[in-house]
């Protein structure tokens, strides 16, 4: 599954982001080894910074930082996507100051980090960071483009339609965010 995000600083508002879906670049692969991933593509022109969260068997837990240079891409998880339909993306433009983000807070840190929990981020000596959240629909793969702007289309794979991402999103306007997206309460800790 392919989905196109623009940047939040870029021309763009974040309802013109479209998901699409592409099967993944070596199904076989996947299918052998029972393992999926979860890939970030940096289609801009700086190197990206990317952290990712989920709640793993004992909580909430984010994790970062990787780094996306231009025109690559990286996997940042490895492992059944489909034990979990929703996962958690914060990424910053390490150039332009500019980032994908949302309104699902999490821990993160300046430094490479593996966090459990998003309660009390800033009393345990972490940043609160928004990341957005991504519905894999329970794939057992999933890659994710990162853009600057316009949103890459056309033949990129079997697509039925196209999606706005922005009713994906929990928002504070009253909609509902997934029943496992992390809260400051009730969440596992160290």
């Amino acid at each position: 599954m392919w989905i196109f995000l623009p940047r939040a600083d870029a021309p763009l508002s974040a309802a013109s982001a479209q998901a699409q879906s592409q099967a993944p670049a070596d199904p076989a692969a996947s299918a052998e080894t029972g393992e999926g991933s979860f890939r970030v593509c940096n289609e801009t022109a700086n190197k990206v910074s990317i952290a990712f969260g989920y709640r793993a068997e004992k909580g909430w837990q984010s994790e970062g930082w990787w780094v996306a240079e231009p025109d690559n891409c990286v996997t940042i998880y490895r492992g059944n996507l489909e034990a979990r339909r929703y996962y958690y993306v914060y990424a910053a433009d390490d150039v332009s100051g500019g980032a994908w983000d949302g309104s699902v807070f999490m821990c993160t840190r300046d430094e490479t980090f593996t966090i459990f929990g998003v309660e009390d981020c800033l009393a345990r000596g972490y940043e609160r960071t928004g990341f957005f959240e991504v519905d894999t629909n329970n794939r057992s793969d999933w890659t994710l483009q990162l853009t600057d702007g316009e949103v890459i289309s056309g033949d990129t794979g079997p697509t039925d339609e196209a999606v706005p991402l922005e009713g994906d999103l929990p928002t504070d306007g009253g909609n509902q965010p997934a029943d496992d997206t992390p809260t400051d309460e009730g969440a596992d800790s160290e």
